[in-house]
């Protein structure tokens, strides 16, 4: 299988390496809606999960290749017959399925991890890759810690592989231990000296160990590499992975010295992260590139001087080349439903995965309550619509709180349709809401994660909270946006419960894989 010269194929692993990332875990629905996004975002590739890790990540798998129409929807999997046929099993509802296997080639692997001889290894390869191959066209063999691994060995196991059948070859820096001279010319050298090395897809999988995974990527391209795998917003295992964002307008912005093109809408990529964002409840750093808060700010006298006489003298990127819309208000309480509408649409928000009538409703609420709407505050409040059915309903909150009494805080709640109260005190306003919405509820979660987050500048901003709570072995993740922030924390815990007593969890007990 080839590439165009000229192309770079985006494959995708938010939904497997990303998810790995301590605290992005999703559930089956969410996972069906990040799928969605990834290919509006024209994403060849998308790595749906570790269909042998988990009945859960079995169904995950299943769900997005059922989904997906445009995309090659791909699960990993070990050199094992069970793991493999796992993940034939879960993609085979796919409109263009895939496998990717993959076996450690680093001698430490080899000693401490596989206890397996390098032949031992090829042979492992070759039998797993003949056996997918009975079943699936594409094919794509890794070679996991391939930066560590002797080069003429992996052009050995490369070779072998492509004789099986693989069609895509990538080549991990499972640690984040390379640097991108190296990179370059490791793959230059695998392409050279590889039986078979110029009929398939060398791909690059790096990790951000030591900042340089998108440095890696683009050195990879010029080394031959013509698949960049990634992730959005760069989560995963560790320091994460390489850059969605940031490799992708690398390529763009910098054709002139690549020489190659992805495929990826570019307008879509700011609507994909903030996408991911919601879901995970993880805010984005304000210095990301590309989509961060700050990426098109400009401060300084001299730098916002020379923007407003012609905006190429500090900015290689216009801000709506990546879907980043003006921060302009645009909406106020007398704006009707088709311009909010509207408004949403021209944010890439799919209006066929929202309510608009409910998201309308709440958006006349905000805008009597603030003088200036922003982006920030549509995607906000987008994000508060829950999937799940509510068995819990905050109804009412009374706190009090002065420095020298104990916060209190009365709860109300509708439970099943009743209505139900109850006061609780705790070591601040925050944690005495949460203990009365507790005796309410007779849950006794832990909370193992409180994130607060301001949307937008002043007063009567909306605030947004993103709480994780745990019961027993099952995690679950909560939302909650309002100008109130001690409502938005009553809202995120409320929604926590409601998604612990209806929906799958976001993770699992059971051990996984670390993989590429």
């Amino acid at each position: 299988m080839k590439v165009a010269e000229d192309y770079v194929q985006i494959f995708d692993t938010t939904l497997r390496d990303g998810e790995q990332s301590p605290g992005c875990t999703m559930n089956v629905e969410e996972k069906v809606l990040i799928a969605q996004q990834l290919e509006a975002l024209g994403v060849d590739v998308i790595e749906a999960g570790f269909a042998a890790a988990s009945p859960g990540d079995f169904e995950s798998v299943q769900r997005v290749a059922g989904t997906v129409s445009n995309s090659v929807v791909l699960s990993l999997s070990r050199t094992r017959e069970a793991d493999i046929d796992k993940a034939i099993a879960a993609v085979e509802g796919a409109a263009k399925p895939g496998i990717h296997v993959f076996i450690a080639t680093s001698d430490l692997h080899l000693e401490q991890k596989l206890g397996m001889s390098r032949q031992e290894v090829i042979d492992a390869a070759v039998w797993a890759v003949e056996h997918a191959k009975k079943h699936l066209d594409y094919v794509e063999f890794s070679a996991e810690d391939a930066s560590r691994s002797d080069v003429d060995y992996l052009c050995q196991v490369f070779s072998e592989a492509i004789k099986a059948g693989a069609c895509v070859c990538n080549v991990p820096d499972t640690t984040g231990y390379g640097v991108p001279a190296q990179i370059r010319e490791m793959f230059r050298y695998l392409k050279e000296n590889t039986e078979g090395g110029h009929d398939v897809i060398w791909s690059a999988h790096n990790h951000n160990d030591l900042g340089l995974a998108v440095a890696n990527s683009l050195a990879a391209i010029e080394g031959g590499a013509r698949q960049i795998e990634c992730t959005i917003n760069g989560i995963g295992e560790r320091a994460g992975n390489t850059s969605m964002e940031e490799v992708v307008m690398g390529i763009e912005t910098r054709r002139d010295y690549f020489n190659v093109h992805t495929g990826i809408v570019t307008e879509q990529i700011y609507p994909a992260s903030q996408l991911l964002s919601k879901v995970i409840g993880v805010s984005i750093a304000p210095t990301k590139p590309i989509v961060g808060e700050n990426a098109f700010a400009h401060e300084a006298g001299i730098h916002q001087d020379g923007v407003l006489k012609n905006a190429t003298t500090y900015e290689i990127m216009k801000p709506e080349r990546v879907g980043r819309l003006s921060n302009s208000i645009v909406l106020g309480k007398h704006s009707g439903r088709h311009a909010f509408a509207e408004r949403l649409k021209a944010l890439g928000i799919d209006l066929e995965a929202v309510n608009v009538a409910d998201a309308f409703d709440r958006f006349k609420v905000l805008a009597d309550k603030k003088k200036e709407i922003f982006d920030e505050d549509l995607f906000a409040l987008v994000a508060e619509e829950s999937d799940v059915p509510k068995r819990y309903e905050l109804v009412g909150l009374d706190v009090d709180s002065s420095l020298d009494g104990t916060p209190r805080a009365k709860v109300t709640l509708l439970v099943d349709g009743q209505e139900r109260s109850h006061e609780g005190g705790g070591d601040g306003i925050v944690d005495a809401c949460y203990q009365a919405i507790k005796r309410v509820t007779g849950l006794d979660p832990k909370l193992e994660r409180y994130q607060v987050k301001g949307i937008t500048g002043g007063t009567d901003a909306i605030g947004e909270v993103t709480c994780f709570i745990r019961v027993g072995d099952v995690g679950v993740r909560g939302h909650g946006v309002h100008t109130d922030i001690i409502m938005a924390s009553a809202l995120s815990y409320v929604d926590a419960l409601n998604r612990f007593e209806y929906r799958t969890p976001v993770v699992s007990g059971e051990a996984r894989e670390v993989g590429p």
